[in-house]
């Protein structure tokens, strides 16, 4: 009687969790349709007839100044293309931590292996979310014990290998540009993500029993739980995330700075580009237009290369936003290689683009 009552348990169990995977995936796909999906399909076609996705989002940089005016401009711009992905950026963030189940979870990315980092990976094709819409879930992964290399496949994955960047990429600027892109894209979502795992001490696997009875003893009905996980990724995220985005709006003239002559595709150009690319902030896909505006300057290959791979990997405001749910040496560690990566790429792009 006892065994009879403990499978029907379980049975219920299994079938509660399969539902609440189903409605985070349901949630999630109705947000990126509205807010990825469909109006990229629309900027696909533009790309193709057209060969530009717009403007350069960082303006005109030749003879400005620093002034917080012009930081202002650049905020309203930068969030006015990006608030409804931060929104579902935020939402998603915050709805895993309650929707889906944390056995299930850490059974599938919990594991310091490759397999959880390739999976994660793969997970952030759909997303197509810029680094700071993406930094959200990657805190929500790992405030469920996600191991690094997986919590960072997700959040690195999703602007490095969005296939609708890679799309507008091969209308606008050239196929070159998106072999680059991808094969360093793919570097560092699946490689430098899983070598992460060896700077912390997660080393050991997941006892995953240890979470079988956690998801049951959740205290609080479902919407309790989730406005206090909304509201701890809201009080510690939109301050940092909108400070940090005005200060860079403030000091991109002094991180793009006009270069011209030999200088323009120079080895001081290349590193100099690489080290502000990755620092700055951009809304996913805007590397595309800037880079065809730096091209139409007169700067070279070896800087639209560095770019291309260190603009939308990360920033400073997404760092800000991760900082507590990764150990110093781990973000130290792609820091430096999204850095040394956007070099490679540089030096290639010097010869090449």
């Amino acid at each position: 009687m006892l065994q009879l009552e403990t499978t029907q348990q379980q049975q219920l169990s299994h079938r509660k969790m399969f539902w609440l995977v189903v409605a985070f995936i349901i949630i999630a796909a109705v947000g990126l349709l509205y807010v990825k999906w469909w109006p990229y399909y629309n900027k696909s076609i533009l790309a193709a007839n057209q060969h530009s996705i717009g403007s350069s989002i960082l303006g005109n940089t030749a003879n400005a100044t620093f002034s917080w005016h012009s930081a202002l401009d650049y905020s309203v711009a930068y969030f006015q293309s990006v608030w409804k992905a931060a929104i579902l950026g935020i939402l998603l963030g915050s709805l895993l931590q309650v929707l889906l189940p944390t056995r299930w979870l850490l059974k599938i990315l919990g594991k310091t292996s490759f397999g959880s980092t390739a999976i994660a990976g793969i997970a952030s094709v759909p997303g197509m979310m810029c680094t700071c819409c993406a930094a959200p879930m990657a805190v929500g992964l790992r405030k469920k014990n996600v191991s690094v290399g997986a919590a960072l496949a997700f959040w690195i994955g999703n602007p490095m290998i969005n296939p609708a960047t890679l799309i507008f990429m091969t209308f606008v600027l050239s196929w070159k540009f998106t072999i680059i892109r991808l094969v360093f894209g793919l570097i560092l979502t699946f490689g430098v993500s899983y070598l992460a795992n060896r700077f912390t001490k997660d080393t050991q696997p997941i006892d995953v029993e240890q979470y079988i009875h956690d998801d049951d003893k959740q205290e609080g009905s479902f919407l309790v739980r989730w406005f206090k996980s909304l509201g701890s990724m809201l009080l510690y995220i939109v301050p940092s995330y909108v400070l940090s985005v005005l200060l860079l709006g403030a000091v991109r003239v002094w991180l793009f700075p006009e270069l011209s002559g030999s200088v323009a595709n120079s080895l001081i150009a290349i590193i100099i580009f690489a080290i502000a690319g990755m620092i700055f902030v951009i809304p996913t896909a805007a590397e595309i237009p800037i880079i065809q505006t730096f091209l139409s300057l007169g700067f070279g290959g070896g800087p639209a290369g560095a770019l291309l791979i260190t603009l939308p990997a990360i920033s400073l405001p997404s760092l800000l936003i991760v900082a507590k749910s990764f150990p110093k040496k781990v973000l130290l560690f792609v820091i430096t290689s999204v850095v040394i990566i956007g070099l490679v790429s540089g030096l290639i792009g010097k010869f090449v683009l």
